[in-house]
């Protein structure tokens, strides 16, 4: 008997297409970050601005310092809005440039803005050292979490094998060199706000110190302090590989 409901020109659902697939894949993985970008936004432009359009004939030393700013604190804020959430060191970043800008602008002598330069990252330092009294270690945000490692995997390992406390061991280690390499860039912060802003604030003169000290954070700070914690990352890793008997591949996520 012919089941009379029956649509004989129906089509067969199709199965999504390999190239839907990766279309979708695409449009779900998170964008990552342009180096290019970053460099140009966060040091070049705001360097070049300051340096060379501060005199009275093109902006003037307060508008330099108000627009050239304004590249790294949208840069910055853009960051939040992409990646839909508060980013505790983006969070800082916009701070710090806000404080910058406003102690520029209010002519603070160069030694409070020295001392800004300095406390953010010590203060950076000091709460890592501090979190490790508490249930969240800044350690475990910073490297060790399940967007970098299979942390249940490390811990199931752990657990057989009886080493998690020589893991927490290892993890007070880590956060103690993190610690380091924040109170190195204080040190450094200082050291170059100091040598490098001698002019009276509110003068062109200020402007270009204030560009070349923008220019030289990244040679001079950014770069000793990502070395270590390069090295942090290479010394969590093998203790980690030692602990579990486990393989990089196999700690890793596995995108």
């Amino acid at each position: 008997m012919t089941d009379t409901n029956q649509n004989p020109t129906r089509q067969p659902e199709q199965a999504p297409t390999a190239a839907g697939s990766d279309k979708q894949i695409a449009e779900t993985k998170p964008q990552k970050e342009s180096l290019l970008a970053n460099l140009l936004l966060n040091i070049v432009i705001p360097t070049v601005i300051l340096s060379k359009l501060s005199g009275d004939s093109w902006l003037g030393t307060k508008w330099a310092i108000v627009v050239a700013l304004a590249f790294p604190l949208l840069y910055g804020l853009r960051d939040l809005q992409r990646s839909g959430k508060v980013n505790f060191f983006s969070a800082l970043g916009i701070i710090s440039i806000l404080l910058t800008g406003g102690m520029s602008l209010l002519e603070f002598e160069a030694r409070y803005i020295a001392i800004k330069e300095a406390a953010i990252p010590g203060l950076l330092g000091i709460a890592t050292i501090a979190s490790l009294y508490t249930r969240w270690p800044l350690v475990r945000t910073l490297i060790y979490n399940d967007r970098i490692l299979d942390t249940g995997k490390v811990a199931r390992r752990l657990t057989a094998r009886g080493t998690e406390s020589a893991f927490d061991r290892t993890l007070q280690q880590a956060s103690w060199m993190i610690a380091g390499s924040f109170f190195l860039s204080s040190a450094l912060n200082y050291i170059l706000a100091e040598v490098l802003l001698k002019s009276p604030p509110g003068t062109e003169a200020f402007n270009e110190e204030l560009g070349k000290m923008t220019a030289l954070s990244f040679p001079v700070i950014a770069l000793p302090a990502t070395a270590i914690l390069m090295l942090v990352l290479v010394f969590l890793f093998r203790r980690i590989g030692k602990l579990t008997g486990l393989t990089l591949e196999e700690i890793l996520v596995q995108q």
